[in-house]
């Protein structure tokens, strides 16, 4: 026998041959009319219905097979009937047809056919009968084996099923002389699946929609199989919702439609996009958020430049610093909003193309200055926080948003003043009066002199009524003396019918010509004014004792009465 034939079996064991007679006898057995599964033949289409089609195949019984994997294997864009096909018996159906398949690839008969499969490492054909130690036989004309490894399952349900399977694979290793035959199914699914990754690839167009399994979740995004080529889908491309964590969104497993944003075929690397197929709101964010519109909001997240506020899940504006608050102390967002606060804010401007809102929360809550005039009417009091200090006058607030401005001749009467900050310095609280009210410039003219104690001030507080107090007669109308009781001090004495005056200008000869009262009562201390001065007669310049009648802090309300 030549190199091909097999070896002697022994006494003791059955032979590979024995065995393999054994196979054949029992697949005759199960197999109707002694055809055994795995046999090529070639038959004729007589009917395609619904997606099969109707082979027949020398047999008393048609054999069926689904057409696509007769067109895809045939590589045919259209099955008709009395096409001839090759095709092979792989069992029964349950309504007694023959279950074929198509296959590409024909099955070698002979040793020759093995040794010219093996040597240009031609795909062949055929049968799984049964698990063995390590792997399974394949019957493809002789008994082979497959190790499990190279099988292409991996789990024991999946290798069972295997089972009596018409499979596709390579010889690749092959001993004629031992009848050894090694086969590989594992490397035809590798090629098969390069192949399709090919075809994939070249069908692939940017801007189409495909469906797509999710097959692995990152914190940048999803890896999606598009059959066979991974896409990647960035955690932006998910939502138009500012960025959140994949896993929210998506699970592993999931069947998922995507849009194909870019395909970069050199890198093999696809881009992808959920988004893209949901409705844009900035497509319609003008007309939904108008100008001066007053919307609420959730403070997402702070910069240094402002906060930013969602209006609605992938619609953000922003808030900017200047925006935050009317007063104009505020240096950072914080100090003012935090992240999950609620918001009630004012549309400022909307930029649906560049996807950008500038809100407003200082607009929202109302212009002090609005009201300030009436708040803060010229004469009235008030209490202001010091803000800072410079050479020339105090910036002080009042109130929120509302800031004034107290001039450095404002600050005290007292002293003369080199710079403010010998009185005040920032941080103190200052009571002043509201001199002057500009709401159209925003500016609010403030005084703290006017508050402190005035000459008049202190006399009314040192003297009561029914006081006997000295003055200088400084003007005479009438029977009306207007009389001078101190620096800054005047009173008023109503003259009774004995009393004389003579005005201003008439004074007797040898009169002290005093014009000041301390000096009228300098002089009369030192004796130069005697009691034979003293008369009735009330003249200008004149220093006379007086009762005080009425005794008030306004000008004029000090009423006095000549007592001598």
């Amino acid at each position: 026998m030549s190199s091909n034939a097999a070896p002697e079996p022994s006494s003791s064991e059955p032979s590979e041959g024995s065995e393999f007679a054994e196979l054949l006898e029992q697949y005759a057995e199960r197999t109707p009319l002694g055809f055994m599964p795995g046999e090529l033949r070639e038959g004729r289409v007589i009917e395609v219905r619904d997606g099969w089609v109707y082979v027949d195949v020398g047999l008393k019984q048609e054999g069926v097979l689904p057409e696509r994997e007769l067109k895809e294997v045939g590589r045919l864009n259209k099955v008709e009937p009395g096409l001839k096909v090759g095709v092979t018996i792989v069992g029964r159906t349950e309504e007694g047809y023959y279950r074929l398949s198509a296959v590409k690839a024909t099955r070698p008969v002979d040793w020759a056919g093995l040794e010219r499969a093996f040597a240009e490492q031609q795909v062949i054909s055929g049968t799984v009968v049964e698990a063995v130690k390590g792997g399974f036989r394949v019957d493809i004309g002789v008994l082979a084996f497959m190790p499990a490894s190279r099988s292409g399952v991996r789990e024991p349900e999946q290798m069972q099923a295997l089972i009596g399977e018409q499979i596709r694979c390579k010889i690749v290793q092959l001993d004629t002389a031992r009848e050894d035959v090694v086969v590989d199914r594992r490397v035809v699914l590798e090629e098969e699946e390069r192949a399709a990754r090919e075809r994939l690839w070249e069908s692939l167009q940017e801007g189409s929609v495909v469906e797509g399994t999710v097959r692995s979740i990152t914190d940048y995004g999803a890896f999606v199989d598009l059959g066979g080529v991974d896409g990647l889908l960035h955690v932006s491309e998910l939502s138009w919702d500012r960025a959140k964590k994949p896993s929210d969104l998506l699970r592993e497993g999931e069947r998922i439609q995507v849009k194909i944003l870019a395909i970069d075929r050199e890198k093999r690397r696809i881009s992808l996009s959920l988004k893209q197929l949901l409705p844009d709101p900035w497509s319609t964010a003008a007309e939904r958020y108008p100008v001066g519109a007053r919307v609420r909001g959730v403070v997402t997240r702070l910069a240094e430049f402002g906060a930013f506020v969602q209006l609605e899940p992938g619609v953000e504006g922003l808030i900017h610093l200047s925006d935050l608050a009317w007063s104009k102390k505020i240096r950072k967002p914080s100090d003012v909003v935090s992240p999950g606060d609620a918001v009630e804010v004012v549309v400022l401007a909307v930029d649906p193309a560049n996807r950008r809102m500038s809100l407003s929360l200082k607009q929202a809550l109302g212009d002090p200055w609005d009201e300030v005039d009436t708040r803060y009417p010229v004469g009235s009091v008030v209490e202001a926080k010091v803000l800072n200090v410079e050479k020339f006058g105090i910036f002080v607030e009042i109130s929120d948003g509302v800031e004034g401005f107290i001039h450095i001749s404002d600050v005290t009467s007292e002293r003369r003043l080199r710079h403010p900050n010998e009185v005040v310095k920032p941080g103190d609280t200052v009571r002043a009066m509201v001199l002057e009210v500009d709401r159209a410039r925003r500016r609010l003219r403030l005084g703290m002199k006017q508050l402190e104690p005035t000459p008049l001030d202190r006399y009314v507080a040192e003297h009561r009524v029914g006081d006997v107090v000295s003055g200088r007669v400084a003007r005479v109308e009438g029977q009306v003396a207007e009389v001078e009781l101190a620096d800054g001090v005047w009173g008023r004495c109503r003259l009774d019918s004995g009393s004389t005056s003579q005005p201003s200008g008439d004074l007797p000869t040898g009169a002290a010509d005093l014009k000041s009262l301390t000096a009228l009562l300098a002089a009369k201390w030192k004796g130069q004014l005697g009691t034979s001065q003293v008369s009735t007669e009330v003249r200008v310049g004149q220093i006379r004792s007086f009762r005080i009648l009425q005794l008030g802090s306004q000008a004029g309300a000090i009423e006095l009465q000549l007592v001598a």
